[in-house]
């Protein structure tokens, strides 16, 4: 019973910056993972990055490693993905995703998803 709601999607110029936030609502547990997941137009969908709730260990795919940071507010509840010198090929749907252990690049361990918010990068 875990919901998530993303938000912070729209267009930018290449070179510029964007933060997604994902809100989280429903049962948490510290054994939780959130992963940040993205598919492009004719791709298949991909692992950006991802963080283990309890110990905020973080996790990213090579090619936005640099550019992309995954964190985590508890306060708020809420899991974002600052990305800085984005790319043309950064654009995609990005989803957030949750599952309970560690966090995974396998879009098919995950169990909870948002509905993805549009990030274009234009050039």
């Amino acid at each position: 019973q875990v919901q998530l709601v993303e938000s912070g999607g729209g267009l930018v110029q290449a070179g510029g910056s964007l933060r997604l936030s994902c809100a989280v609502s429903g049962r948490t547990f510290s054994s939780n993972a959130i992963g940040w997941f993205r598919q492009a137009p004719g791709k298949e969908r991909e692992v950006a990055a991802g963080i283990d709730w309890s110990s905020s260990k973080t996790y990213y795919t090579d090619s936005v490693k640099g550019r992309f940071t995954i964190s985590r507010a508890y306060a708020k509840n809420a899991v974002y993905l600052q990305m800085n010198i984005l790319k043309s090929e950064d654009t995609a749907v990005y989803y957030c995703a949750a599952r309970v252990g560690t966090a995974s690049s396998s879009p098919s361990m995950y169990n909870y998803w948002g509905q993805g918010t549009q990030v274009t990068v234009s050039s």
